[in-house]
């Protein structure tokens, strides 16, 4: 994938999770926290993934590979991989 692709790719995850945030008045970044920092809940983070993987096209992911996945910048990273078919 292209560094123009990655780009692409972390903007619309980044609109995704802040569209999705249930605190909208957060702080934007990368090292926000989904659940601390941002107000998600499990149900959200469900709601999350299914959303990430209908906007890139991709399988429904799997609970081991979510695991430790709680920050934006480690969701950009995920979809990333999976993009690029290094995942998922």
């Amino acid at each position: 994938m292209t560094a123009a692709a990655d780009t692409a790719v972390a903007e619309r995850v980044r609109g995704l999770v802040r569209a999705m945030a249930p605190d909208h008045g957060a702080p934007e970044g990368d090292d926000r926290r989904l659940v601390e920092d941002l107000g998600f809940d499990s149900l959200r983070l469900m709601e999350l993934t299914v959303v990430l993987e209908r906007a890139f096209g991709l399988p429904r992911y799997r609970p081991e590979e979510l695991v430790g996945v709680r920050r934006v910048g480690e969701v950009i990273a995920l979809v990333g991989r999976s993009v690029a078919g290094g995942s998922s």
